[in-house]
């Protein structure tokens, strides 16, 4: 099989109280989306959000509808967003070919739309990172480059947190339901990811890691804010974060990852925010 996929339930917060390090893995590490010849997925009770992976070798991938979507083609009810973290690579939604090099995006809105993934070359295969949420409305697929992009510089060497924020897949560059994505890259020196640590109440995030280097690691903290609890990820591994959880975290070098949400509104800045003098 070329599709793969899994479902995971909403974990409250007085059950992830009492997990061990291997039953928070198992619930919020999505840690196997990017397999050579396949499109996995993770279908999650977090706003009905999949988060998944295509890596197209040899052979294309076909973007294939699911069990659990009840519909005979994935993007029927969906919106997906795609950036792509590997080799050189297109999508061809119907009879439009989209290229996208690393670190692009592009925007399918819903419809009965044939999708496909192709690599420019087998032996370095695009790695397609994908985020889909349900859609009320059809628009537009759009693909959104780095220099289309709106960018954001926050932090400083200072407090090691110096970093861009590529928002590529958002309201004011393109037209979406819910889906949200970006690209954040922290420069050399610098650790901290997002500072200050805040939640979500009114919609889920979900960080997927990259460019973290070889025998490095990531710890991405999650929890309530006087509660909190961590997971340490490796490259192209991603962290499920629940609405009531907060979400940051330090690596050993600097790194690169993705944020993805979905929930009741467009308005990215709406978070509540949690000083570091107030995590416990």
């Amino acid at each position: 099989m070329t599709t793969e996929y899994e479902t995971r339930y909403a974990i409250g917060q007085q059950e992830a109280k009492g997990y061990d390090t291997q039953a928070l893995r198992d619930a919020f590490l999505a840690d196997k989306l990017m397999q050579p010849g396949k499109v996995y997925w993770i279908y999650s009770h977090y706003e009905r959000f999949m988060v998944g992976g295509a890596v197209p070798t040899d052979k294309p991938l076909s973007l294939e509808s699911l069990d659990a979507l009840k519909s005979g083609c994935f993007t029927s009810r969906r919106e997906v967003g795609v950036i792509n973290v590997g080799g050189a690579g297109t999508i061809e939604v119907d009879e439009t070919v989209y290229s996208l090099a690393k670190g692009e995006a592009l925007y399918i809105g819903a419809g009965e739309h044939n999708v496909t993934f192709h690599s420019d070359a087998a032996d370095a295969p695009a790695c397609f990172y994908l985020n889909s949420a349900p859609a009320h409305a059809s628009y537009p697929c759009k693909k959104v480059g780095l220099d289309d992009a709106n960018v954001l510089h926050l932090g400083s060497p200072e407090t090691a947190n110096e970093r861009d924020i590529y928002q590529l897949i958002i309201n004011g560059v393109v037209e979406t339901c819910q889906l949200q994505m970006g690209l954040t890259r922290l420069y050399p020196g610098s650790v901290w990811n997002t500072m200050p640590a805040h939640q979500h109440d009114r919609r889920n995030e979900v960080y997927f890691y990259l460019d973290v280097p070889e025998g490095q690691a990531v710890s991405h903290f999650m929890g309530e804010p006087q509660e909190t609890r961590h997971i340490f990820v490796q490259n192209h591994q991603a962290v499920l974060s629940p609405p009531w959880s907060i979400h940051c975290g330090c690596g050993t070098a600097n790194y690169a990852f993705i944020w993805g949400m979905a929930g009741e509104n467009l308005d990215y800045d709406d978070m509540d925010k949690f000083p570091a003098s107030e995590l416990r």
